[in-house]
């Protein structure tokens, strides 16, 4: 289920599960991700730190894509807020900042194809338009993770 922590700023929401993954560098994997509950397509190729939040074939994990860590929805101040005051960084283990880079879309009936770049670190987002209207090139954007278990 879903956190029921939806703000104003999400972007998009959804669980993934690891189809494959592949060392990119060092301390860095890309993971090759499907929807957990295949309800419409979608496919996302993430870089992530593997030191900090490895990933393995099989593993769900929540995903959320978001303008701003601000529980309320406020509009991101775009500094590090060191109050420690709650934000939705609590609900998740692994958190990036980066920006669309990369926004392609054929035709108004095919799939979308976002690309962001987290200081170096890509993702790629493909699939159902009707679920990525929000993404919007050149915008700013947290990416939050959890772990949610694995399917053997």
């Amino acid at each position: 289920g879903r956190t029921g922590l939806m703000s104003a700023g999400t972007l998009f929401e959804e669980q993934f599960q690891v189809k494959n993954t592949s060392k990119k560098f060092d301390k860095v994997t890309r993971a090759h991700c499907r929807l957990a509950e295949e309800g419409y397509e979608l496919a996302l190729d993430l870089d992530v730190n593997s030191d900090l939040f490895p990933l393995e074939a099989g593993e769900r994990f929540a995903f959320l894509l978001t303008s701003t860590l601000d529980l309320g929805g406020a509009a991101d101040p775009g500094v590090y807020d060191q109050s420690g005051k709650p934000s939705l960084l609590d609900a998740y283990e692994y958190a990036m900042y980066g920006k669309i880079f990369k926004w392609r879309q054929e035709n108004t009936k095919a799939p979308i194809e976002v690309q962001v770049s987290f200081g170096g670190l890509l993702m790629r987002l493909k699939g159902d338009p009707r679920h990525l209207q929000k993404l919007v090139l050149d915008s700013r954007v947290y990416l939050l993770m959890r772990q949610i278990g694995k399917d053997l």
